[in-house]
């Protein structure tokens, strides 16, 4: 039989979160942002939860061409633009609207031979210092842009770097209105927590949301503000079994290192999991799972393909049990309930990382299956 882990993709959870997203910020069109395979939950599995998005953001024009051989009509926007002047052909062939963050793009344009004028989102450094025009050189940006033929309209955006933390928005989105005063285009501001937190409130929803990592069910600013706090549904879940049965004594040890040594008589659980198929090493013991849908902790380290659990306070668990490592059980896939099993983000937080970096992280060994 094979290894006992899968991975399951809950599409009904995916089309809920972003009805979720449009309610927080009602006025806004969506753009829902598919980037690194979707997240780690595939490409082709998320467009099917997400055909009520206004438009689909990526980064990669290989994304963008099975996007649209998938079918997609509607608009894709390329979140860091072209990366040489050859991309614009592949702009103009996909009709794809994409950003523009630095001179070198312009100058790109300016070459650039079309018939089809493109559509540009011109961003702007409002405190990240990734990517973008510093806020004083942003109208000369956009006069440029506007007096070539290339271009056909030009959005504004830019890119909160606070929105999931104490100092918030409110700086960088003065800076941005300051700066884009009396210039024409729709504007495009908000990120999940800026969505979900501040859209609202201050009264940013713009014409464009950007939604990305709560669409898949993980709250933007964890421990602030849990998934369920956002009726937020984990789309990604992952499953395993118990593969053996240890009886520690007092004072014996777990793993690599004998990082863990048992203060009482223990029975420990071996799970057919590791670090090979995604699940962080960094994870240390007490690190959240479920066994049979009971929440117990790891003990000792994470091994390459295996981890083990504290089954010492669940007497009916052993050899086959089902242990969820994130996301909810297999038998409550589909079923979308909210704060079931394991939150992604609280598995995260044990291991010193962020949930986008788990699901990102999910190792193609792991079968997946999708939930309708």
């Amino acid at each position: 039989m094979p290894r006992p882990i899968q991975a399951t993709i809950d599409i009904n959870a995916l089309r809920h979160n972003l009805a979720q997203i449009k309610t927080a910020a009602p006025d806004a069109l969506v753009w829902a942002v598919v980037k690194a395979n979707a997240y780690g939950h595939g490409l082709e599995r998320a467009m099917d939860g997400l055909r009520a998005a206004d438009g689909i953001a990526l980064l990669d024009l290989s994304e963008a061409e099975r996007v649209r051989q998938w079918g997609w009509r509607g608009p894709i926007l390329l979140l860091e633009g072209a990366f040489e002047t050859r991309d614009l052909e592949m702009c103009s062939r996909l009709n794809l609207w994409h950003v523009v963050h630095c001179e070198a793009q312009i100058d790109m344009l300016a070459v650039h031979k079309t018939h089809q004028g493109h559509r540009v989102f011109l961003k702007m450094n409002s405190g990240m210092n990734r990517l973008g025009f510093a806020p004083q050189a942003f109208r000369a940006a956009w006069t440029r842009l506007n007096a070539l033929p290339q271009v056909d309209e030009i959005s504004l955006m830019t890119h909160f770097s606070d929105a999931d933390g104490v100092k918030g928005i409110e700086a960088a989105l003065t800076v941005f209105a300051l700066h884009t005063q009396d210039l024409s285009g729709e504007r495009s501001l908000c990120n999940s927590a800026a969505a979900l937190r501040h859209a609202q409130a201050l009264n940013v929803r713009a014409d464009w949301i950007r939604p990305g990592i709560a669409l898949y069910g993980s709250s933007p600013d964890f421990p602030l503000h849990t998934s369920n706090d956002w009726h937020l549904k984990p789309v990604m879940s992952l499953n395993a079994a118990i593969v053996g049965v240890q009886h520690l004594q007092a004072g014996e040890t777990v793993g690599y290192g004998s990082s863990f040594v048992a203060d009482r008589p223990m029975r420990i659980g071996v799970v057919a999991c590791g670090y090979a198929d995604g699940y962080p090493r960094s994870a240390p013991t007490g690190t959240p799972v479920c066994v049979n849908g009971i929440r117990t902790r790891t003990v000792g380290r994470v091994s390459m393909d295996m981890i083990t659990v504290d089954l010492s306070d669940l007497p009916h668990a052993g050899l086959g049990s089902e242990v969820t490592l994130w996301g909810v059980p297999q038998q409550a896939a589909g079923s979308a309930i909210l704060g079931a099993g394991v939150s992604i983000d609280e598995v995260a937080l044990s291991a010193g990382t962020v949930g986008y970096e788990l699901m990102c992280a999910l190792s193609s060994r792991v079968p997946v299956h999708t939930s309708p």
